[in-house]
């Protein structure tokens, strides 16, 4: 697939300081320091010229799309931060087959599900509301209310920066898992230069299998809603926990969800925690409920003198900057919060956002 629209690429470094950029502009978090070298590419032969060159004169290489799921150090990134705007989506669709629609990696997210609620495309509604980019779904398998990028993902073409080619991965071969993929089990190998989805027509979802989500929409578990409700329904969900991006809103100041729901056996599971059986016999339970029990409630930590970050005023999960914070502030916070679920549960929480020349 080539990108619709194509532009030079847009450069520059932090050798001079009136130019350079800082990752706290590119992150929903707000924060990180500036990239040594800076550059914004709109077709993917400029993407993967400027990877492989990087690669070559063994230059570290970030590669960044909507900011949403990372934490950058407050020093930033010393190497080169190639920020994707490809643009592009190609439809091919018939009665029989569905739809197979191709996105280029730069492409809004949350864009792509409305235009496929507006199109009749079936398989994506419950994801409406999700900030980032198109490319950066597959890696992380990005999932909500029942249903995961994994479900509709055809194909992934990406640039292997250990083989130096072009590489196009079936769903079958993307190693699909909870929040993971066999690309993010090997960070930064694989530059994801498009994805393509197989998409279903129809006026109705999915059926709505999430409990929360059902409620909202007035049916039974397993029934159907219009696209349009399902897309308008997990709107006002996400957005009454603060995870619909709003510049006014604190609360969204964040990178969703810090934690990943842990899977553990039965005998691991709190009394009282909420669980859903995994097909390995394990046991999926609730980072927020255990948060919430450990003692950290809604807007954890904003009450302390000169507060800079807590914990969002709707949900648990959600790490927050409220201006003028510095990343190293943030991730003591989720440190707190992790050791603190760890010594009361025996449970160790997993940081959803990949964190950027830091740790937790």
């Amino acid at each position: 697939m080539r990108p619709t629209r194509a532009a030079g690429p847009t450069r520059s470094t932090a050798e001079d300081p009136a130019v350079a950029e800082r990752l706290s502009d590119h992150t929903t978090l707000r924060l990180g320091g500036p990239a040594a070298d800076y550059l914004q590419v709109s077709d993917d032969d400029a993407l993967v010229s400027a990877v492989a060159e990087a690669d070559r004169e063994g230059r570290p290489v970030l590669v960044l799309g909507g900011g949403s799921n990372l934490v950058v150090a407050d020093g930033g990134f010393p190497g080169l931060v190639v920020h994707i705007a490809t643009r592009g989506v190609e439809a091919e669709s018939d009665a029989c087959g569905g739809a197979l629609v191709t996105v280029a990696a730069g492409e809004d997210w949350d864009e792509l599900v409305a235009r496929a609620v507006a199109e009749g495309w079936v398989g994506l509604e419950a994801l409406s509301g999700i900030p980032g980019s198109v490319g950066a779904t597959p890696i992380q398998n990005v999932g909500a209310y029942g249903q995961d990028v994994s479900d509709t993902v055809a194909r992934v073409r990406t640039w292997d920066r250990v083989e130096r080619q072009y590489r196009t991965f079936a769903n079958a071969e993307c190693g699909f898992g909870y929040r993971t993929s066999r690309f993010k089990e090997e960070p930064g190998r694989h530059v994801v230069l498009s994805v393509t989805f197989q998409l279903r027509l129809g006026s109705l979802g999915e059926p709505v299998e999430y409990a929360e989500l059902a409620r909202s929409l007035g049916i039974e578990q397993g029934q159907r809603a219009t696209l349009a409700e399902v897309r308008a329904a997990v709107l006002a969900l996400r957005a009454g926990k603060g995870m619909v991006l709003d510049d006014r809103d604190l609360d969204t100041w964040s990178a969703g969800s810090f934690f990943t729901n842990p899977i553990v056996t039965a005998e691991e599971l709190p009394r009282g925690a909420p669980g859903w059986e995994q097909p390995d016999g394990r046991v999926k339970t609730s980072a927020a409920w255990l948060i919430e029990h450990a003692g950290y409630g809604k807007g954890y930590g904003l009450d302390r003198d000169g507060a800079r970050v807590g914990l969002s005023t709707k949900h648990t999960l959600a790490v927050t900057n409220r201006g003028g914070a510095t990343s190293a502030e943030l991730l003591a916070l989720a440190s707190e919060v992790r050791d603190g679920v760890r010594a009361r549960f025996g449970i160790t929480l997993v940081n959803e956002p990949v964190l950027v020349g830091c740790s937790l």
